[in-house]
């Protein structure tokens, strides 16, 4: 992706919502754009406050007359453009997401946006709408998701290996919040744990998300009923900082799932495990290049990315060697690949190809409504209820 505001033929015309200065998620954006060489950042409104946002866009390289003090003027001016911007990234605090998405939605821009996809389900629902009406792309930033041996792993159940799912298991401990970081003015502690810009979930929204939605992307299920319990067990947060759910899928599995940002030890430690009539199949973020699968009555067998028992899932968004670790940064880069073919298809108005695969509107709007029934679950003492 270059970022001096040319317009290399066939590369995607990128524009972003936030991500200036001081900004980590940005960033990973960016860089996950960049990779495979599928985009061409050209504009930006890279902060709320104007004079940050322009310097911001000065450090990226971007011309100034395309560096933008809010996200409104951007969606208006770039859709007038010949050479506007053909999508943008939306990598601001929660409570930007839908004002920001729908403002590019109405303006036919494609929308990339990072997780959870807005803050309430009525947002989440009108928006959809308005996606369903403008007939725009949206992708939402489940970028585990990319991960090959993700993508393995859902192979596998979709194709029966490990029989009728009965057991899902997932799990997303961190540390960073054991204490009262947003107290410190640490940026990213702040409105994340601020219910006015993350919305009504703390660790749930923040990393639940991102469990529930690989829970159900590698299983192929959809959850019926959740009981949950959110706790705060930092004095004076006000938001949760850990949560325990248990989950009913539509084909009668049961499953459960535990986050947390105050278990000391723990870094980033997403792992999914999912059991079924016949096998089971276990994989941990930290160490993403490989995935256990275990037959029944069998020894465990160890599957690699790009090594013998990877299949054609696994191997179509997979970029290095066997041996070279591929992890978070390539992880992103393949929804923001996969996405980039969605919009090719459209451009020579094809249909979009079977294979390319990343979430959609509809993925985000089922996870907003995931972290509202744990809100109203955990409110009513941990009963079930419907989502």
């Amino acid at each position: 992706m270059t970022v001096d505001g040319s317009t290399a033929p066939g590369r995607i015309r990128l524009g972003m919502v936030g991500g200036g200065q001081g900004a980590f998620i940005g960033a990973v954006h960016r860089l996950a754009a960049r990779m495979d060489d599928h985009y061409t950042f050209v504009a930006g409104a890279l902060s709320s406050d104007p004079d940050r946002a322009r310097a911001s866009g000065a450090e990226l390289g971007l011309d100034p007359k395309r560096t933008y003090a809010g996200f409104a003027e951007m969606a208006r001016r770039e859709r007038r453009l010949k050479d506007g911007i053909e999508a943008v990234s939306i990598v601001t605090p929660n409570n930007v997401h839908y004002p920001a998405a729908k403002a590019f939605v109405k303006a036919g821009i494609h929308v990339i946006c990072d997780k959870p996809l807005v803050n309430t389900l009525r947002e989440a629902r009108d928006l959809k709408k308005a996606v369903e009406a403008a007939g725009v792309l949206f992708a939402v930033t489940y970028n585990y998701t990319g991960y090959p041996m993700v993508r393995q792993a859902r192979e596998m159940v979709a194709a029966g290996d490990i029989g009728a799912v009965r057991v899902v298991q997932v799990e997303y401990p961190q540390d960073w919040l054991a204490t009262k970081l947003e107290e410190t003015g640490q940026k990213q502690a702040g409105w994340r744990t601020d219910p006015a810009q993350a919305g009504a979930g703390g660790a749930i929204g923040d990393i639940g998300s991102h469990a529930y939605h690989l829970a159900c992307f590698v299983s192929g299920l959809e959850v019926s009923e959740i009981l949950a319990e959110l706790s705060r067990f930092v004095p004076g947060r006000q938001l949760d900082d850990n949560a325990q759910v248990l989950l009913r899928f539509t084909n009668g599995a049961r499953g459960a799932l535990w986050v947390s940002q105050v278990a000391p030890g723990n870094e980033n430690g997403l792992r999914l495990r999912v059991y079924g009539e016949s096998g089971g199949l276990e994989w941990v973020q930290a160490d993403p290049n490989r995935l256990w699968f275990t037959p029944l009555g069998a020894p465990k067998r160890l599957i690699t990315r790009g090594g013998a028992g990877a299949g054609e899932a696994a191997g179509r968004v997979t970029r290095v060697p066997p041996g070279h670790p591929e992890g978070y940064l390539e992880g992103f880069a393949t929804i923001y690949t996969e996405i980039a073919h969605a919009i090719r298809s459209r451009r020579a108005g094809r249909e979009v190809a079977g294979d390319v695969v990343y979430p959609t509107i509809e993925d985000g709007v089922a996870g907003v409504a995931f972290i509202e029934a744990t809100v109203r679950s955990s409110a009513r003492g941990g009963r079930w209820v419907r989502l």
